[in-house]
């Protein structure tokens, strides 16, 4: 018999399917500012934030919602080298394959888009860029500066955020959007809204306000430390109501049960 928890846990798989999107006040104004940011006549646009914040959901809503009205791409997996890139890149610029074996002239490509300047504008959007080198920020920055391809940069934020948004960029990013930890308003909305997507009523009613706020002060309010813990809960819940449903109280999640997996996960420590 299929535990009630499992439907539940499930959803907290950590995902960046626009169909697992939650419309919080946060994210939309995030949206708002990201889709008028690319609206502008900017070069580039540096999105950041520590991880789980909500980055590659974001682009991955965008390029999905704007891609009948601009030509926008997302790269959401960082090429493992130069010639990955640039074979990628000269896919989208010139809407053909590059034979194989055969490397990209940079110099020619950006002479390329020079000449595309007023005809196209195509919008790439970069995710994990924090795993691309210094030499192929240059280069995207150089394929920038003909103004025919738009980027948005996303990263990490980290000790050494400054390094691309500084060393590399400081004159050609007009725009800066970060994204940051939810509140926890925001959390509990997150939370609930997730849950009430799948019909999941009784379970969303199940966690009250004080289970809210040790969650929050668990994940600091990170969406994707959030989804590991709520996943971890209902794992346990599952656990319990095959095996030991005695133990179960299925009008609140426990705060033992919230602990246990706090433990778990390494929020604390014995």
């Amino acid at each position: 018999m299929k535990s009630r928890y499992e439907a539940a846990k499930n959803v907290f798989v950590d995902s960046i399917d626009i169909d697992d999107y939650i419309e919080l006040e946060s994210s939309a104004s995030a949206y708002k500012q990201l889709a008028h940011s690319i609206d502008k006549p900017l070069k580039m646009i540096l999105l950041f934030g520590r991880p789980g914040t909500g980055k590659s959901i974001l682009l991955n809503r965008i390029a999905q919602n704007l891609k009948y009205q601009k030509e926008i791409h997302y790269f959401d997996t960082p090429a493992t080298n130069t010639k990955e890139f640039f074979h990628k890149l000269f896919k989208v610029l010139t809407k053909k394959d590059l034979p194989q074996n055969t490397e990209v002239n940079f110099s020619a490509l950006v002479n390329y888009c020079k000449k595309l300047r007023g005809k196209r504008e195509i919008i790439i959007l970069l995710d994990e860029a924090q795993m691309y080198g210094p030499e192929m920020m240059e280069k995207i920055r150089l394929i920038s500066d003909s103004r025919a391809v738009k980027f948005v940069v996303s990263l990490h934020k980290t000790e050494n955020e400054d390094l691309i948004a500084k060393e590399h960029f400081q004159s050609r990013i007009w725009e800066v959007i970060e994204l940051k930890n939810a509140s926890l308003s925001d959390l509990t909305q997150y939370i609930h809204k997730k849950l009430l997507k799948k019909n999941l009523f009784e379970i969303a009613n199940s966690i009250h306000e004080k289970d809210m706020k040790l969650i929050y002060t668990f994940t600091k309010g990170n969406y994707r430390e959030c989804n590991k813990l709520l996943f971890t809960i209902f794992e346990i819940c599952e656990y319990y109501d095959k095996n030991e449903p005695s133990k179960v109280n299925y009008e609140q999640i426990t705060q033992k049960i919230i602990e246990i997996a706090g433990l778990k996960l390494g929020f604390i420590h014995v």
